[in-house]
Formats: C-alpha cells, sequence, structure tokens
C-alpha cells in the first residue's frame, strides 16, 4: 500500500518546461509508461537535459493539467527560464513561486495516481494549491528502491 511519507514546501525559481505533450488517446494500456520507454530508448532527455540550480532539478517530470476538459501529460524536465527549445519539443514558462510536495513511497505498482490523496494532505495541512498543474518528480529516490524494493515518487503542486 502506498504511503505519504513527507509534505513540505520548496521554493521553485522561474523556470522553462520543455517537453512533449500528450492526450489520453496516446495512453496505451491505460497508461503513458510507453512513452516513457520511448524517451529513454531515443535519448530524448539528453537532448534537453540543462545545467540548473533548483534542488531536485535533474529529476524527470510527468507534468499534467486539465484545459477545457481535456487532460494533458507533458514528459520532459525544467530548465532554466529561456533555454533553448530543440526541434521536437515544445516549451512552458513557468514564473518564481513555492511547491508543495508530498513523498509517495511504496512499490512501483501502488505509487501512481496518488495526486488526490497528496492534495488532500496539503490542504489539510494549510497548504494553497493554484490547481492547474501538477507533476510527478523523477528523483533518485524514485530510481533507488530500498531494501525491500519499495520506492518514492514526488507529486508536487504549485502554491498560491
Amino acid at each position: 500500500m502506498a504511503n505519504i511519507t513527507k509534505v513540505y514546501k520548496q521554493p521553485f525559481d522561474t523556470a522553462r518546461f520543455i517537453g512533449k505533450r500528450y492526450t489520453n488517446a496516446d495512453r496505451i494500456n491505460g497508461d503513458f509508461g510507453a512513452k516513457w520507454c520511448e524517451w529513454f530508448e531515443k535519448g530524448w532527455f539528453d537532448v534537453i537535459k540543462k545545467p540548473n540550480d533548483f534542488e531536485d532539478g535533474d529529476a524527470q517530470i510527468g507534468l499534467m493539467t486539465d484545459k477545457n476538459g481535456e487532460f494533458e501529460y507533458w514528459i520532459g524536465v525544467f530548465t532554466p527560464e529561456n533555454s533553448e527549445v530543440p526541434e521536437g519539443f515544445a516549451h512552458i514558462d513557468f514564473p518564481k513561486g513555492e511547491l508543495g510536495v508530498c513523498w509517495v513511497y511504496g512499490s512501483e505498482a501502488e505509487i501512481f495516481c496518488q495526486e488526490g490523496p497528496c492534495a488532500e494532505k496539503m490542504q489539510k495541512e494549510g497548504f494553497d494549491i493554484k490547481g492547474e498543474w501538477c507533476f510527478e518528480r523523477y528523483t533518485s529516490r524514485f530510481c533507488t528502491p530500498d531494501e525491500k524494493g519499495n520506492v518514492i515518487i514526488d507529486i508536487c503542486f504549485f502554491l498560491n
């Protein structure tokens, strides 16, 4: 069973997200796992990754929003503001602000789709979530299983 093990606020510097946009029509077997495999197979993270100074800035990102009733899922990375966007990629600029970060711990099969419980936990702790965007952040906590084989995924929300 997935558990929320930590909730905290984190500064967020002005950044440019560079990646590719997907919709529900791009899901394979109900998720975007095949798209993530494509990213690794084609080396796309290496094409767009830029050095940056923000905490956990080297993480891969699954950025989500619901615009006009259409779910969008973007795969990519946050880069320094005004970073050049390579051909074939799109970008979204985000202002400086603050994130609400939720660590979800469990087996890889259990930790996904926990945005609702994370938002509820943050709101109970007084976090004022903007609501337009949230994202999965894949850091070394996700890439390095513990002795039980469990990992941590960061679920992040932009705060007011």
